[in-house]
């Protein structure tokens, strides 16, 4: 077997992955029917799809000629470590730690810490864009979720609020 192509072919090892995944996830759940769907219908039409992507993916990085190769470059580390830090941060912050008595932030000041960590991960970043960028995700956050859909959970600090 001759991989024609690193990227396509691991990529598509990797959505196989996930989707098999989904899919056997999904499968713990009542499925029902294309009438009548249950809640494991579409995590696991989901699944069964991106497996099916992965797959034609791997096909073609078996059989479609790519200049260079498509190889695989060394792992990114500081992108990786600074994206993860900022879901860990993003979550902790929102909810805050009831284990150590650490209080919710809230949803403002946990899309402004996500922003600004995983724009670090970017080789030049810029805190003028990264603010701005910021402010628009905590406007349009607190317009879709609070006012739009209504959704109850803290948006400022608790101990601002009360």
């Amino acid at each position: 077997m001759n991989i024609k192509s690193q990227k396509d072919f691991f990529c598509g090892l990797m959505f196989m992955a996930v989707g098999g995944a989904f899919a056997w996830g999904a499968s713990t759940y009542n499925v029902g029917t294309g009438a009548r769907m249950g809640p494991g219908y579409f995590p696991l039409m989901l699944g069964v799809l991106l497996a099916i992507i992965g797959a034609a993916i791997t096909f073609a990085a078996l059989v479609v000629e790519t200049e260079g190769g498509g190889k695989i470059g060394k792992i990114a580390w500081k992108p990786l470590i600074f994206i993860i830090l900022a879901n860990v941060v993003f979550g902790i912050l929102l909810a805050g730690l009831p284990a150590i008595k650490f209080p919710a932030f809230g949803m403002i000041v946990a899309i402004y810490a996500l922003t600004f960590i995983a724009s670090m991960a970017e080789a030049g970043w810029k805190l003028k864009t990264t603010f701005i960028l910021a402010t628009v995700l905590a406007v349009g956050s607190y317009i879709a979720f609070v006012l739009a859909l209504k959704l109850q959970f803290p948006v400022w600090p608790s101990f601002i609020t009360g």
